[in-house]
């Protein structure tokens, strides 16, 4: 059974994976920016008993470094989850403001980066040796459809990210992909999203599971299908 940091758990595809990480016998790291207003993940953690919840604001350098220091154990995988949408619109939506684009791509983007600098001792002197990083098809360069600028840019940096860290990383013998969940029904994905979040997990999990030294630098969906970038 592997040890797995989920950051962004404590709702959607995050809380998900971790119910069923934990289900299947995982030691679960389960991190959420407050999480005195975690409640459903402190009541999966209790009834579990395979959880830890810890505080992580991904964008702010000094939580991920004291999140670094609070952790002992080593990581068999670190699941780079935390993101933010901020609107659907298109070029003149106003809610594409400056500050808008600074949060999302503080978080989806700059966060995936400093908590897996900081958490990468953890992962090197694990068994596992993996890192996934939540993108989006989204982010595809291919598929661009003119909306959601922001989040757009920011799950093709995190493809970026995640290229580049499989390519620094690789000679250390750590594995990096990135994941596009699908189209869920969360707060993000809307009610009329293709699929739940338990179906997203699962195929998740089993993508991390199959993720090794021969697929890293991977861009592919929930389903194992590669996307183009």
């Amino acid at each position: 059974m592997a040890t797995i940091l989920i950051t962004g758990a404590n709702r959607g595809i995050g809380f998900a994976m971790a119910r069923q990480a934990a289900a299947r016998g995982d030691t679960i790291i389960a991190t959420a920016r407050d999480p005195g207003k975690a409640g459903a993940l402190a009541d999966l953690a209790t009834e579990t008993g395979r959880i830890t919840i810890r505080a992580l604001d991904v964008t702010d350098e000094a939580s991920v470094a004291a999140l670094a220091a609070q952790t002992g154990e080593a990581i068999d995988l670190l699941v780079l989850n935390a993101g933010l949408l901020n609107s659907y619109g298109g070029l003149t939506d106003p809610n594409h403001s400056a500050e808008a684009w600074r949060d999302v791509l503080m978080t989806n983007v700059a966060g995936p980066f400093l908590v897996a600098r900081d958490l990468l001792a953890h992962v090197e002197r694990s068994a596992g040796r993996k890192i996934a990083i939540v993108s989006s098809v989204m982010g595809s360069n291919e598929r661009a459809s003119g909306n959601a600028y922001p989040y757009r840019a920011s799950k093709a940096a995190a493809v970026n990210v995640a290229r580049n860290l499989a390519t620094e990383l690789k000679p250390r013998g750590i594995a990096v992909g990135a994941y596009h969940p699908g189209w869920v029904r969360t707060d993000m994905g809307g009610n009329g999203a293709d699929i739940s979040v338990e179906e997203s997990a699962e195929g998740l999990l089993a993508r991390f599971d199959a993720l090794s030294m021969k697929t890293t630098g991977v861009f592919e969906d929930y389903r194992g299908d590669g996307i183009p970038f």
